[in-house]
């Protein structure tokens, strides 16, 4: 039983890892699988577990994650208006 404790410990340590390179679940199980060779059921009632204990800090994690998807969406949109401007003037000139 020690030794499933101790791999249960790891395989939330590695997610800890994950979060902190901002991955989302998925994300995290994907890694998990081929980095480490955990499979993805593993990660994924890890992380289950993880949300309801600290269901807070998930939440906001969630919700950070998500703000930060659209703040990235709104800056290529941005990049893409300006390029598109620019290449108009220059066909014009």
């Amino acid at each position: 039983m020690g030794d499933s404790a101790s791999y249960i410990r790891m395989v939330h340590h590695l997610i800890e890892e994950c979060i902190i390179f901002n991955m989302s679940k998925e994300e995290c199980m994907e890694a998990l699988s081929k980095h480490a060779n955990i499979k993805p059921v593993i990660t994924s009632t890890v992380w289950k577990e993880l949300e309801k204990e600290n269901k807070e800090f998930f939440e906001a994690y969630t919700k950070r994650r998500e703000d930060r998807s659209a703040s990235e969406m709104e800056t290529k949109q941005r990049i893409q208006n300006m390029v598109s401007e620019s290449s108009k003037r220059d066909t014009q000139d």
